[in-house]
């Protein structure tokens, strides 16, 4: 396994020309001129991200997931109240959101405090998902034992025909959260390992950013 992952190229996509020094003052708009380069240039599925979280004894864990808006307040998912990332955010409400874009070599880091957005929210957010995404989170119990792929296949079918028989079904257990950033960095990468990191801040006087040694 060492001589594979030796063996395999780094840093092979076609990063963009970025100046720095024209960033804007705020970070959410740079997010989203980087994510608009990423869908011009076809990278798959940019929305997909890794979220980190940690329980009340500061064990981490991370998983991906897809975000699903970005606003001035900042980034939105959602998720199952029953899941892992659900109770971690209960009990340790901060939270850290990576991008990582390899056909333009570039990488966002998004830390902050992760609030829940409300019932409301949260049951506009499911409704708002495809009859398929709605199934797929009624027939299942996050982090219970599964006796078999079988018995998923069968609960997610069944959660079909409800969803299909009751199109304003709203699954109880479904939660909308924002990450509030307080620490942005974007990396973009280069062939010469000269890599740029420009890291936002924010504090009670808003926003600051500067760059930051690779």
């Amino acid at each position: 396994m060492r001589e594979l992952l030796r063996s395999l190229p780094a840093l092979s996509g076609d990063a963009p020309a970025f100046d720095p020094d024209a960033a804007p003052d705020d970070p959410l708009e740079l997010f989203a001129t980087w994510f608009a380069t990423a869908v011009e240039r076809g990278v798959p599925e940019p929305h997909a991200a890794t979220l980190a979280t940690a329980d009340a004894d500061g064990r981490p864990s991370a998983r991906v997931l897809v975000l699903k808006d970005l606003d001035a307040d900042g980034l939105a998912f959602a998720t199952d109240a029953r899941s892992a990332k659900a109770g971690d955010l209960a009990v340790n409400p901060q939270a850290a959101v990576s991008f990582w874009w390899q056909p333009v070599v570039r990488q966002v880091r998004v830390a902050g405090a992760a609030r829940y957005l409300g019932d409301g929210v949260s049951a506009d957010d499911y409704l708002a998902r495809s009859p398929a995404s709605r199934a797929a989170a009624a027939g299942v119990r996050p982090e219970e034992p599964l006796p078999s792929v079988a018995h998923l296949r069968h609960a997610m079918t069944q959660a079909r025909e409800r969803i299909d028989a009751e199109p304003g079904f709203v699954l109880p257990t479904w939660q909308a959260w924002l990450v509030v950033p307080e620490v942005v960095e974007f990396w973009q990468g280069s062939a010469d390992r000269a890599h740029v990191r420009l890291v936002y801040r924010r504090d009670v006087a808003g926003w600051s950013h500067g760059l930051v040694w690779p």
